[in-house]
């Protein structure tokens, strides 16, 4: 076999430098919602509840839902991941606390991003379990009501 095995396997300092893309920059109202996240944590007997995202890619949330007259009057979130999905997930939870369950389901994610005033491209799809798991909570609140 010889020594062909050498240049297969390198030292990490004889790799050339890579450019990883353009750095992540998150405004003052996504670290703040980072820093601070609202509404987090476990309602007791929630009317709705959805947990979602993947855990083996790092990412994982679960929203829950207390509804009276047809209003979600209290919501929380708890969430494993990154900046961008804690603060979208925060602001999400600010953006449907006290609307209907008609107009909560019609919140987006473009929505929340610009509620937060932007989120860096590489991490938007970040914002998109935030408002899965509201979605979802939804559905699991109107088959209960259903049944």
């Amino acid at each position: 076999m010889g020594d062909e095995w050498k240049e297969l396997y390198k030292k990490p300092q004889e790799y050339p430098a890579q450019d990883t893309g353009p750095l992540l920059f998150y405004n003052d109202l996504i670290i703040d919602h980072f820093t601070h996240p609202r509404n987090v944590g476990e309602l007791e007997n929630p009317d709705g509840k959805a947990v979602v995202g993947d855990p083996s890619c790092g990412d994982q949330m679960q929203v829950e839902i207390k509804v009276e007259d047809n209003i979600i009057v209290d919501i929380k979130f708890k969430s494993y991941g990154c900046p961008g999905a804690i603060a979208t997930s925060s602001m999400m939870t600010e953006l449907s606390k006290g609307k209907r369950i008609e107009d909560a389901r019609k919140l987006t994610d473009d929505d929340v991003v610009i509620a937060l005033g932007g989120v860096p491209e590489r991490k938007r799809h970040c914002s998109l379990m935030g408002v899965a798991g509201l979605l979802e909570a939804i559905n699991d609140y109107l088959k209960k009501q259903r049944s």
